[in-house]
């Protein structure tokens, strides 16, 4: 191979080491708010003495934030202290639903059931204090 050929093909070469290794884990490099399972595990008290364990989901990504030089107007309300803008926005559930978690307890006592929240859907929406 003359050495013309060889600085051709190691862009080739490389862009395969790179596409293979990218490739082993697509969801994590997957951009944006998704829907993510976890088992969660309820106690009826610090020993556990009843307990269940469910499959629930939460909203977990990223979403695109932005920020920007204010405009004149603010800066003049905000006595020229405020000269950044800023929009953010936060991955948060768009959709819930409840379910049942069975809490069983030792020697076959009663089984008491209690109702827990889970996330049906996710968005990208306007970050609130109150969510979080």
């Amino acid at each position: 191979m003359t050495s013309h050929r060889c600085l051709l093909a190691l862009p080739v070469i490389s862009l395969l080491l790179l596409s293979s290794s990218i490739g082993w884990s697509s969801d994590v490099l997957t951009p944006g708010c998704h829907l993510y399972p976890f088992n969660v595990t309820i106690r009826s008290d610090r020993r556990g003495t009843c307990k269940g364990t469910h499959l629930v989901y939460a909203c977990v990504g990223y979403c695109e934030s932005s920020a920007f030089p204010s405009r004149y107007s603010v800066l003049v309300a905000s006595n020229f202290t405020h000269n950044i803008t800023s929009t953010s926005r936060c991955c948060t559930i768009s959709k819930d639903a409840k379910v049942k978690v069975r809490l069983d307890c030792p020697q076959g006592r009663h089984h008491d059931e209690i109702e827990i929240l889970t996330a049906k859907a996710c968005r990208c929406d306007m970050c609130r204090k109150s969510r979080y």
